[in-house]
């Protein structure tokens, strides 16, 4: 039985319906072929541990679904991720937390939706006292990925119950939200990677120096990376 098997079967036992599971395997499949990697346990971990992270019971026993309550997993980058969260939270999705492939696990109650806010803190220096610092105006932790944290609080502590949706709309059709932003950074890392690629290729001089030339250029390729990345962690920190 290979790592994805046992992961799916783990899944399914857990309470993870199969349309869930296929697209779980499907996005898994891509985050390690984007990576370079050809080992799924390496790079995400044992299955049995794995599991319990996607599982939607948290690792726990299945409980009886609750027809009540709709789920929905979605991800955005970060130059939209915190404008969609309030979006969605208008909408009546309250975020549990975030799953180890950066989605944010929402659900929704159908009888009584309530709107949620929500807003996103760096973490590169720990997050010491950060939590304490924002529950007395009602926030809490809703989820953690690589250098961000997100806090959610329910609109009705200041709207009381006229934050209750009458109305919600539709569940949205997708699960992923990149902003042109987030595409052009894509295509800036590639085109640099490439021409660095081929500028070494074109080199005239020894190969172990064209092996040194394209190791320089790699570098130099990604020092504007580098630099945007610095950007939008200042940006986050205003």
């Amino acid at each position: 039985m290979t790592w994805f098997d046992d992961l799916a079967e783990r899944l399914r036992a857990q309470g993870m319906p199969a349309d869930h599971v296929e697209a779980t395997l499907a996005d898994l499949t891509a985050h390690l072929e984007e990576a370079g990697g050809t080992d799924p346990e390496a790079e995400f971990g044992p299955a049995r541990e794995f599991a319990r992270e996607l599982a939607p019971t948290g690792g726990r026993e299945p409980e009886t679904p609750d027809a009540h309550v709709e789920t929905w997993r979605w991800t955005a980058d970060t130059y939209v991720d915190e404008e969609l969260l309030n979006r969605f939270g208008a909408e009546g999705w309250e975020v549990e937390r975030v799953d180890a492939l950066g989605r944010f696990v929402s659900h929704r109650d159908l009888e009584r939706p309530q709107r949620w806010e929500y807003r996103r803190e760096l973490v590169t220096r720990g997050r010491e006292g950060l939590d304490e610092r924002l529950a007395p105006d009602g926030w809490e932790a809703c989820g953690n990925w690589l250098v961000y944290a997100w806090f959610k609080r329910p609109v009705a502590a200041s709207l009381g119950p006229d934050a209750e949706l009458s109305e919600p709309p539709e569940a949205p059709a997708r699960g992923r939200f990149f902003s042109g932003r987030f595409y052009l950074l894509v295509a800036f890392v590639l085109v640099a990677l490439v021409l660095a690629a081929v500028t070494a290729a074109l080199d005239g001089s020894d190969s172990g120096t064209g092996l040194g030339f394209a190791g320089g250029a790699v570098v130099g390729a990604l020092v504007p990376l580098a630099a945007l990345w610095g950007r939008q962690v200042r940006r986050s920190r205003r």
